[in-house]
């Protein structure tokens, strides 16, 4: 009796040793692989190409049963198309909607006849924390104006700045301004048609010099008689 007590004893031992290590494969690689090709080839076509759009959740395993499925069955993936550009008018309707394009538009506070100037309006913007921007090139800095000085840079500031920079310019003392013979500044001064010395004159381009040392020329076409000329920029008076 006691033999066969010991026989049954060991039944369930043996038995519950195959049983562990067949849980133990149940959750090895080999199983998950099988598992997830099985669970794919279920899908409807439908169902694999929604999926394959979007595989950033998926484990390395499951990108590859996927894709293996989606071999077999030679699916295509549509790739995902970009948003259309918007139009035009989009685009404006989205700034005009903008509560702050108002305070974003640039005025202008001076205008610099010289880079020194235009250095010492800059120190005292720079002083305020005033953003600013120089010429139609919109320079941020003096030293980047690539306008004829002679002519005039204005100088210019959001509007949301102005009450900040009015306060700046009381300390600004320009040392270049057009002056007239009886040395006042000159407010009359304009680019003329050398030709019909009319001052309806329109800017073309800018030159750039041809050799070292060498301004850059300014591109003029008169709308009045139509005469084109070029030159750096000066103004006159008629």
């Amino acid at each position: 009796m006691a033999r066969k007590a010991l026989q049954f004893q060991a039944c369930p031992t043996a038995q519950t040793r195959v049983l562990y290590f067949d849980v133990m494969e149940v959750h090895g690689p080999a199983s998950e692989s099988l598992r997830l090709s099985e669970h794919y080839r279920r899908q409807t076509d439908d169902e694999l190409i929604a999926i394959a759009q979007d595989t950033s959740d998926l484990t390395e395993m499951a990108q590859q049963a996927l894709a293996s499925e989606i071999s077999q069955r030679k699916l295509t993936v549509p790739t995902e198309q970009p948003p259309p550009p918007q139009s035009v008018r989009e685009t404006e309707n989205e700034q005009s909607e903008d509560p702050y394009a108002e305070d974003r538009e640039i005025v202008q506070i001076a205008t610099v006849y010289s880079l020194p100037d235009a250095e010492r309006l800059q120190a005292l913007l720079d002083q305020a924390e005033i953003p600013f921007f120089m010429g139609d090139e919109r320079a941020t800095r003096a030293e980047q104006v690539t306008s004829n000085f002679r002519s005039g840079v204005p100088v210019g500031v959001m509007q949301i700045g102005v009450p900040w920079a009015q306060q700046v310019m009381q300390h600004y003392e320009p040392a270049d301004e057009p002056v007239t013979p009886d040395g006042r500044p000159d407010e009359d001064l304009a680019v003329h048609c050398p030709k019909c010395h009319s001052e309806d004159v329109v800017f073309e381009h800018l030159d750039p010099p041809e050799a070292d040392g060498d301004n850059q020329q300014f591109v003029w076409t008169c709308a009045a008689c139509g005469n084109q000329w070029e030159d750096e920029g000066v103004e006159t008076k008629y």
